[in-house]
């Protein structure tokens, strides 16, 4: 480490305020009083997102210029507040004296998020103050301290626009698969009509770690259990999502589902095909979720399946259409594979220029 960086407690050039939530007969969505936040939910690239909801009662102010932090899981990220808040049990504020620049700070507790949300995965419960005023940094000299805010404030900029493109051109070409299902024609048919649908009887929490059979719930990935229920060839539909982005998958052997995933199996096959209805049922996922009721978690309802038209031309028409997809799907999933390893290393490269400015490298 440079002969400069010598640390200290975050306590020494920072004053930490811990959150406190008021009573909630306080809170309106009205924009009475300060804007409130319990937690990371509306954070940022940078800085906090506008408010949800607001409190006539004050109990722990953020300061515009204050630096957020999450203190209950997940612990560590970061954000700035551009505005005077009212902060929850979830956040706590740090604000720099003049010692220390807050950007330089906040760049630095983004190095060490990892370390804060704790090793190889696991995450503590929660921060308190004292903890938080106990983090070590490092505090150079404040030309030091801007000279290197400049350089990764640039630095920033370029990877984020890099990871913008990338994620365009991950958008792009999934939304060009999802073009080409709607290029299929056919009569129009209710699901219902073709399929029996059922769910699964467990509770998500049933999974288990390195379980014999997979284990279907309404997240998208695939988890695993020691008992199955079904032992067929299926669609599985999630039943049930916080903001309503569904998913669904395809799978034939045994398993077993969570009591909110739909089971779905189709009742002659030669008048429909399972990878036919998998692509068809990607095709309604839009429609599901305009479709969809519920307020803290969006759901569907069995009537909105049964009822789902779907295209369905012939058997022979369906083969051909699967040759199609298939092979547009395999160049889809090529090109995903390549914009997700360039979103990884820039993330990777976010991490290392972070490690390079606090340990005195960046700017040598």
């Amino acid at each position: 480490m440079n002969a400069g960086y010598k640390p200290c407690s975050l306590g020494s050039v920072a004053k930490v305020i811990a959150g406190q939530s008021p009573e909630g007969k306080y809170y309106n969505d009205k924009g009475e009083g300060l804007p409130f936040y319990q937690g990371k939910k509306e954070f940022g690239e940078r800085v906090i997102g506008e408010p949800t909801t607001w409190t006539t009662y004050v109990t722990k102010i953020g300061e515009p210029g204050d630096i957020l932090m999450s203190v209950r899981a997940p612990v560590g990220p970061v954000n700035f507040t551009d505005q005077k808040i009212c902060i929850g049990r979830g956040l706590a504020a740090i604000r720099t004296n003049d010692t220390i620049d807050s950007d330089f700070l906040y760049y630095q507790l983004l190095s060490k998020q990892d370390g804060i949300a704790g090793t190889e995965g696991a995450v503590f419960a929660s921060i308190n103050k004292a903890a938080i005023e106990a983090l070590q940094v490092v505090v150079p000299a404040i030309e030091e301290q801007r000279r290197i805010v400049t350089l990764l404030d640039e630095a920033f900029a370029d990877i984020a626009t890099a990871k913008a493109n990338a994620e365009k051109n991950l958008r792009n070409a999934r939304e060009l698969f999802e073009s080409a299902l709607y290029l299929i024609e056919g009569k129009k048919e209710q699901l219902g009509e073709y399929v029996t649908i059922k769910t699964g009887k467990l509770d998500a929490n049933a999974a288990v770690v390195d379980g014999e059979y997979p284990f279907f719930t309404c997240s998208r990935e695939i988890f695993e259990i020691d008992t199955f229920a079904f032992d067929c060839e299926a669609i599985l539909l999630a039943g049930n999502n916080a903001v309503g982005d569904f998913n669904v998958k395809h799978y034939s052997g045994k398993f077993n589902a969570y009591q909110r995933t739909y089971v779905i199996t189709i009742q002659d096959e030669e008048k429909l095909r399972y990878r036919y209805l998998y692509f068809q049922m990607i095709k309604s996922l839009k429609k599901f979720k305009e479709q969809s009721v519920g307020s803290s978690t969006k759901f569907l309802k069995l009537g909105m399946i049964k009822e789902l038209e779907i295209t369905l031309p012939s058997i022979q028409e369906q083969d051909r259409q699967l040759k199609l997809l298939s092979g547009l799907l395999k160049q889809v999933e090529d090109l995903e594979f390549i914009y997700r390893q360039k979103l990884t290393a820039l993330d990777d490269l976010k991490k290392s220029l972070l490690h390079q400015a606090f340990s005195g490298q960046l700017t040598q």
